[in-house]
């Protein structure tokens, strides 16, 4: 019998029940219930009458009681699930639950929680827990969790990884946030390209599982440089004597690990990837990134980006007063500034507007169109930043495009808005500013939406965040001013 031929009793693996969006909101509403409860009936058996010496014990049942059925809620359930009910609940419920999960599943539940939550976990387990929790992970998902983990712990892990293992935590960990090395993973099938395909077979069926969207064999020689990708349907498919070489693809897509993580997820969507290759400047095998890591990250970008159109940072949806006003105050002190300065602009043509009282009515329409198409434009400019599709390089072509938008646009929306402002006031002159006011701002709000974020792109900061802020500041103080000022030219010479 070869070497690679064995018999083995195959036991079903036990996979945690995945539930549906519905499902887990109703799990998640029944151990809220059941929090609630046992809250209210402790509170209930602590104003009761009865023996001092009794309260302690009827306590310690009733927690014993309720544990147990919370447990019972938690067993069968995904980390990913739990990690969604512990994101749901805040502080102290959240601390409850945590202490009732399988602690076998610790681990996966701390790579899936958002960031606040994670700190929030860690800080309340202690040296023995989070040295059961990260035993069990690999090099690429404990560099995920390093930097949330107390150095004395990180240390003490690494001495329980083989070289090889910590080697590739070492280089995971310097990799920085947000490139290719940051999420790739080291958990990949490899085999050399002068073997057949029934090697292949019998090398793979000795393995203790398959690693995690295996849907190509990478070939590499012996100095580990990438000569080419199998698939396994090409596997399963031809000839078992069929020598790898054969079948082997040498063009293929790989990435390189300083890439940024925007490239990954872009080539990801282009192609319909489910895995690719990471390779070294000498295109040595390093490591591969998966759809699963992909996902994750283009939802937090998006989680990311949505937040800091407000001027905001993550936050725990259940943090404290303290910690909320010190996440949001920056940018609304700004946002007041801006809004200030707009009522002084608008303050300046205080006789103007005393005369012709309608005035004060349409200039919130040329302000606020103003800031809508500018927020078009600034939506489609971040994304296409975030996708790598505009640069400073194409800011000239993109600033001659939203123009010529919004000029055509804006004609359209400028009709419609000045047979409104004559509707109201009877006077085609106010009609007349109403068009010119309006357009120009509409043009001012699209070409600041491409400028904005370019500008700060080019300055190393976040084109997302606050941009909205200073948008509507300039389209709000230039909307006034020019529909304003028009109007003190036009209707009072």
């Amino acid at each position: 019998m070869s070497e690679f031929d064995h018999d083995q009793k195959v036991t079903p693996i036990q996979v945690p029940k995945r539930l549906d969006t519905e499902e887990t909101q109703m799990v998640l509403e029944d151990i809220k219930a059941l929090l609630k409860k046992y809250e209210d009936t402790e509170s209930h058996l602590h104003h009761s009458e009865g023996s001092i010496e009794q309260e302690p014990l009827d306590k310690s049942l009733l927690t014993q009681q309720y544990d147990t059925e919370l447990a019972n809620y938690l067993l069968p359930l995904h980390p990913a699930d739990i990690a969604y009910i512990l994101e749901s609940l805040p502080h102290e419920e959240r601390l409850r639950v945590w202490e009732l999960v399988n602690s076998k599943y610790d681990g996966d539940i701390l790579l899936e929680v958002d960031d606040w939550v994670r700190e929030d976990l860690i800080a309340a387990m202690n040296h023995a827990d989070l040295l059961a929790a990260t035993e069990t992970l690999d090099a690429d998902e404990l560099a995920d969790l390093a930097p949330d983990l107390p150095a004395e712990v990180v240390a003490e892990v690494q001495k329980g990884l083989t070289e090889r293992e910590r080697t590739q935590l070492l280089a995971a960990m310097g990799y920085r946030e947000g490139s290719v090395g940051a999420m790739m993973d080291f958990e990949m099938v490899r085999v050399r390209d002068d073997i057949t395909l029934e090697v292949v077979l019998r090398y793979l069926r000795r393995l203790e599982y398959m690693p995690d969207h295996t849907d190509q064999i990478f070939i590499i020689d012996r100095q580990e440089h990438l000569l080419g990708v199998l698939s396994l349907a090409d596997l399963l498919i031809n000839d078992p004597e069929t020598n790898v070489s054969q079948l082997m693809k040498t063009e293929f897509f790989s990435l390189t690990p300083e890439e940024d993580d925007t490239v990954a997820t872009s080539a990801f969507e282009r192609y319909d990837l489910v895995s690719a290759p990471v390779v070294d400047e000498e295109n040595r095998l390093i490591g591969r990134v998966t759809i699963n890591a992909v996902v994750d990250v283009m939802q937090e970008d998006s989680q990311e980006q949505d937040l800091a159109r407000a001027g905001l940072a993550e936050e725990d949806t259940f943090a404290s007063v303290e910690q909320a006003v010190r996440n949001r105050t920056p940018w609304l002190l700004i946002n007041l500034c801006t809004a200030s300065t707009a009522s002084y602009i608008a303050s300046l043509f205080e006789s103007t507007v005393d005369q012709i009282v309608i005035l004060a009515f349409l200039m919130s329409i040329v302000a606020g169109i103003g800031g809508n198409s500018g927020n078009q434009t600034l939506t489609l400019v971040i994304r296409a930043m975030a996708m790598k599709r505009i640069n400073i390089k194409s800011t000239l072509s993109m600033l001659k495009r939203e123009a010529i938008v919004t000029v055509c646009v804006g004609l359209t929306g400028s009709i419609l808005a000045s047979l409104f402002a004559w509707l109201v006031s009877g006077s085609y002159k106010i009609a007349i500013v109403m068009v010119v006011a309006m357009i120009c701002n509409m043009l001012i709000g699209a070409l600041l939406g491409v400028i904005i974020p370019i500008v700060r792109h080019h300055f190393n900061k976040d084109p997302a965040v606050g941009s909205s802020v200073l948008l509507t500041f300039a389209t709000d103080a230039l909307g006034f001013f020019i529909f304003l000022g028009l109007s003190s030219l036009f209707l009072l010479s």
